[in-house]
């Protein structure tokens, strides 16, 4: 039996196949000005037998693939929980939202924050700033990393991030001193979340934006906690729908899907 999940995120779509224990396929793919055609694209050409939706536009595909749909919530929850089954607590930030999440026991979600509807903090501000900057994205962290000073940035928004930066480098400040306080600016937003939803314990960083070693090392830094980021941190809510979907065919298979992942 091949279950299959698919995120639908604001700037990436992710897809996630399981069978017999193993994760058979994944795929990635940018959510463009047409997500639907980027989901039958991913998808083109992939055998499944039952497949879960999560992510923003879930709900556009359910009609056209005729699938269950789940919250991103409880997909990150799944697939967090099975790849670090110690997981209690998950930051996920994707292209343009950032998610807290705090699990019990068993796994299942207890609390949660989200950032507001704003770019700040995100995968997106973090694009327009290294562009603004004139770094790539792996330049960017590179950059920010070897700074042993920082340039304050005081706007969040993205707009007016933008105008402070370019007029930070205009009076002549460092590139990558500009840099690390983006990166910093960026993580303070993520820790008031972690702090109200659980002020302790590992993390488990997922989404696009724990790619970036800045970022993870900061928040590993200013609260002295360690954080995991999985091999692949952007399709974890993929695999945790697909998760999902193979317990709508098959409980036992469930069980052998998350010991093939964990072993």
């Amino acid at each position: 039996m091949k279950a299959a999940g698919i995120d639908i995120g604001s700037r990436t779509v992710k897809l996630a196949v399981v069978e017999g224990g193993v994760t058979i396929l994944t795929r990635k793919a940018l959510t463009s000005h047409d997500p639907l055609e980027a989901v039958r694209t991913l998808i083109r050409g992939v055998e499944y037998d039952v497949i879960v939706a999560t992510g923003y536009g879930r709900h556009l595909i359910k009609g056209h693939l005729d699938c269950q749909v789940i919250s991103e919530i409880k997909a990150f929850a799944l697939g967090a929980k099975a790849i670090y089954p110690a997981c209690r607590v998950i930051l996920d930030i994707g292209g343009q939202d950032t998610k807290a999440i705090s699990l019990n026991n068993t796994g299942e979600m207890s609390k949660f924050e989200m950032n507001d509807k704003c770019a700040a903090g995100t995968g997106r501000f973090l694009e327009i700033m290294a562009n603004a900057l004139s770094y790539t994205l792996e330049e960017f962290s590179r950059a920010a990393l070897s700074a042993e000073r920082f340039e304050n940035i005081n706007s969040m928004c993205t707009v007016f991030a933008e105008s402070e930066v370019i007029s930070l480098t205009a009076q002549g400040a460092l590139r990558h001193e500009v840099a690390l306080g983006i990166h910093r600016a960026i993580v303070s937003r993520s820790i008031a979340l972690l702090k109200r939803i659980a002020p302790s314990g590992e993390i488990f960083f997922a989404g696009g934006v724990a790619l970036n070693e800045c970022v993870r090392v900061l928040i590993a830094k200013e609260l002295n906690r360690s954080v995991v980021v999985p091999p692949d941190p952007q399709v974890v809510g993929a695999f945790g729908a697909a998760l999902h979907a193979a317990t709508q065919v098959n409980e036992e298979n469930f069980r052998l899907i998350v010991r093939g992942i964990t072993t």
